[in-house]
């Protein structure tokens, strides 16, 4: 695994890689655009223009047409669709959630697969829907646990294998799953039977899903979230460590009239104006759209347009270092996704581990960004500071400062840290003036913990209008609090 897939730069849980395929190397986390080899709004071979680096199509819809088939056996997949860099198969598990069946086992598509030469290929899963029973999310499971073993016995080299982690909305399952397939040592860890996920907008249960399945991986391990097409959830699912995504959204919206942006979807008859700058909008008014012949192919492209640019978005806020900022940024667009964002930072202690250390400046964002994993990491690490003697904690420089042998400055959601740290990460963080109650909190808890784990300090509290909040009584039993005089 570890030969196939190089991380290069890391932020949250999320990373840049390097994926090498037997068609080349692809640059994660990104998008592999879903082409149906029946459909084809935009050609395979424009697709690189989009920025596009990897394709994905369905092995059993080809299999089952002769023509495609034979065309396939003979060709091969890449001539096949005109594409000449890596491209990922699916094996007809969608379809075997949609209809019960399909006319094909997992040994004969997976064999099939390396015979038309896919990049990457995936066994016959089984995808079991979330809310089911446990006794057939387990039935199913053992099913594809069959299945998967006998297709890593099939593929010894050339194609890479996918893995995919089934287990519905069992959390356990899914991690027991995810464990298993490790020791099997796939080469790309798919998580299935997400799409009623996303299209309920669950996603509190998704970011479940993937960071259980996360636990039970190789933190080397690529992973690929099946179905998630939509750009307004990449940030969030990047940072939770998803490196590829599938989106045949590009054009199910487009065949829908539905215009995609990353802050979520507009009907394309209610938009008066086109607000994007792609090469379709920029050439074209909404009127001129709606009235085109080719209406559903441009709408397509931009969908395609847009879901690149906002993938790149994200690459960038890895690089940078604030790619959390965007996440929270992203997950304000729907009641749903800031249910998502409120789950994932139930998890910072996990989220922690693989942050890095020093990044670029934290900008507090809003009530969340208290429960950031850099704020769980200064809480957790704060019996490194030892204080003795007399220390004043303020938030406001004050002409007493000299009089103290300790200068604390108190920064929500931080809490009271070493003034000589205040130009260090995360303590030189942008914040708001008038904290919130989540600040506040956080960073009064901290406050009192610091106090409390050096008891032959001497602590002077100043308080200030803005620090409104009841903890300030718990203050004033173990230290000193005085009002801030300007």
């Amino acid at each position: 695994m570890s030969s196939i897939f190089e991380i290069v730069h890391k932020d949250a849980a999320g990373r840049i890689g390097r994926l090498t395929t037997p068609h080349g190397v692809v640059e994660t986390p990104t998008v592999m655009p879903v082409i149906n080899p029946n459909i084809q709004l935009i050609r395979p071979e424009e697709m690189r223009s989009f920025g596009a680096e990897v394709l994905i199509t369905n092995s059993y819809i080809i299999y089952r047409r002769d023509e495609l088939r034979e065309r396939a056996l003979k060709d091969g997949l890449h001539a096949l669709l005109g594409f000449d860099g890596p491209i990922m198969t699916d094996s007809g598990s969608f379809q075997l959630s949609v209809y019960g069946e399909v006319e094909v086992t997992n040994e004969q598509i997976i064999e099939f697969q390396q015979k038309i030469g896919s990049d990457i290929g995936v066994p016959l899963d089984i995808p079991t829907p979330p809310d089911v029973l446990r006794s057939r999310a387990e039935s199913e499971l053992a099913t594809t646990m069959e299945r998967l073993a006998e297709a890593r016995k099939i593929v010894t080299d050339g194609m890479l294998l996918a893995g995919p982690v089934q287990g519905s909305t069992y959390q356990d399952l899914r991690e027991q799953c995810a464990s298993t397939l490790s020791e099997l040592d796939f080469d790309i860890y798919p998580l299935g039977a997400v799409v009623p996920l996303m299209e309920s907008y669950r996603y509190a249960d998704l970011v479940d899903v993937i960071v259980s399945s996360k636990k039970g991986l190789s933190p080397t391990a690529p992973v690929h979230l099946f179905g998630a097409g939509h750009p307004m959830m990449f940030a969030l699912a990047v940072a939770l460590g998803c490196d590829l995504f599938d989106s045949a959204a590009y054009a199910l919206y487009a065949k829908d009239s539905r215009y995609i942006t990353s802050n979520g979807t507009y009907h394309l008859e209610n938009l008066h104006y086109l607000p994007c700058s792609c090469p379709v909008c920029s050439s074209h008014t909404a009127e001129e759209l709606k009235s085109a012949d080719n209406c559903e192919e441009l709408l397509a492209r931009h969908n395609l347009y847009v879901t690149f640019e906002e993938m790149r978005l994200v690459k960038q806020s890895i690089k940078d270092g604030n790619l959390l900022e965007l996440v929270e940024q992203r997950c304000r667009a729907h009641p749903r996704l800031l249910e998502g964002l409120k789950q994932a930072y139930t998890y910072s202690d996990w989220l922690e581990r693989y942050d890095p250390i020093s990044k670029s400046t934290f900008f507090y964002c809003g009530p969340e960004s208290a429960n950031r994993p850099e704020v769980l990491r200064f809480s957790n690490r704060m019996d490194r500071l030892t204080i003795t003697g007399s220390a004043i904690i303020r938030a406001t420089e004050t002409k007493d400062d000299s009089e103290f042998d300790n200068v604390l400055v108190f920064k929500p959601p931080f809490g009271a840290f070493p003034v000589e740290l205040g130009e260090v990460y995360p303590f030189n963080a942008e914040v708001v003036r008038n904290p919130d109650h989540e600040a506040l909190e956080q960073a009064l808890q901290n406050t009192i913990k610091l106090i409390e784990q050096n008891p032959e300090a001497d602590f002077t509290f100043v308080n200030e209008e803005r620090f409104k909040h009841p903890l300030i009584e718990s203050l004033a039993g173990i230290a000193n609090v005085v009002e801030y005089e300007r």
